[in-house]
């Protein structure tokens, strides 16, 4: 029977209702209590990390995890992670790229509404979690949700209330659980040596387009971060006005050597800024790095990681395009 450990870190799974609205307030012990069925087919232990609302998760919070997953690697088998959905996405890319090359299954969960609730999505997804964290063939970081097991580095929360709260972006799930069973749609062939980090850069800004927008902001924004992450329009570009303020406006990122990743605001498909002319002026300037069908969560994740590791340019660029994880689906760099 495989070792699991149960890392808890608040969420709506563990809330309970209070006079400033629902909090985590329940346990690690407790929410392991109320699907008793898990029991059966994995022995678990329980560490409570942290208890707090996902929104209030940081990369602190990120290095914690990984670092306690580090510390207890060898002891067990698997791992399973409980943590609210708002920033679910977000940390299971982070520790994609903290925790590299493992062998062992890493498996998020959480859910919709309470495990405190009758009527609740949380026994199902609990008891779904331990099952791929028991299963051997599933290595590495996935969110388990809804019957579903998605690569940590290509799920996003695409329903606020829904049970079906989570998709996997442009790429198939791993595998799907029905009745205790789990179907395995996906072999991961990727190969490499376990790896932890220990470090992140939180210097990365998210800057969403809107039409019209003044370019003034991005000086003003160098000031204060390390690397820029624009979410344009369509496949992708910058405005090009009658004076070019846009274009000008950003080397001021990159002739400091700050990396600049252009993405898009659509969720599928991807950025390709060989296409229009606004793509193509955007990409002729050094540091400029596009997304194609990497999600936002790795995209800002991915930065971060690397930045930790290096800040040099040319290396930033060859770490920021090397697939990790199933992040990086589509690599043609634009002609310059």
């Amino acid at each position: 029977m495989k070792r699991i450990l149960m890392i808890a870190t608040g969420g709506t799974i563990a809330s309970r209702p209070s006079a400033n609205g629902l909090t985590p307030q329940l346990g690690a012990a407790e929410l392991l209590a109320m699907v008793p069925g898990i029991a059966a087919f994995c022995r678990v232990e329980t560490l409570q990390l942290m208890n707090i609302d996902s929104t209030n998760m940081s990369q602190d919070c990120w290095l914690r995890l990984a670092a306690c997953i580090e510390e207890h690697y060898a002891q067990y088998d698997g791992f399973v992670v409980t943590h609210g959905t708002d920033t679910m996405a977000y940390t299971a890319a982070a520790l994609s790229y903290l925790i590299q090359g493992s062998t062992k299954p890493i498996m998020l969960t959480g859910s919709q509404r309470s495990i405190w609730l009758q009527d609740t999505d949380a026994r199902m997804n609990l008891q779904d979690a331990f099952r791929a964290a028991a299963d051997s063939s599933l290595p590495g970081v996935f969110i388990v949700f809804d019957g579903k097991v998605i690569c940590g580095t290509r799920a996003r929360k695409m329903r606020t209330k829904s049970m079906n709260a989570f998709s996997s972006i442009d790429w198939p799930e791993a595998a799907l659980l029905r009745e205790g069973r789990i179907l395995h749609l996906m072999k991961d062939e990727e190969k490499g040596h376990l790896q932890f980090y220990r470090k992140l850069n939180k210097n990365v800004f998210v800057l969403r387009l809107i039409p019209g927008m003044d370019p003034a902001i991005l000086p003003k924004l160098a000031c204060h971060y390390d690397a820029l992450v624009i979410e344009s329009f369509g496949v992708g570009g910058l405005p090009c006005y009658e004076n070019e303020n846009f274009l000008s406006a950003l080397k001021v990122w990159t002739d400091a050597g700050k990396p600049v990743v252009i993405t898009t605001q659509v969720p599928h498909e991807g950025s390709d800024l060989g296409v229009y002319e606004v793509g193509l002026r955007a990409a002729e300037l050094p540091g400029v790095l596009q997304a194609y069908t990497m999600t936002i969560e790795a995209v800002v994740t991915k930065l971060m990681w690397l930045l930790a590791c290096t800040g040099e340019p040319d290396e930033i660029r060859r770490l920021f395009y090397q697939p990790i994880a199933h992040d990086l689906l589509r690599f043609e760099e634009p002609e310059n």
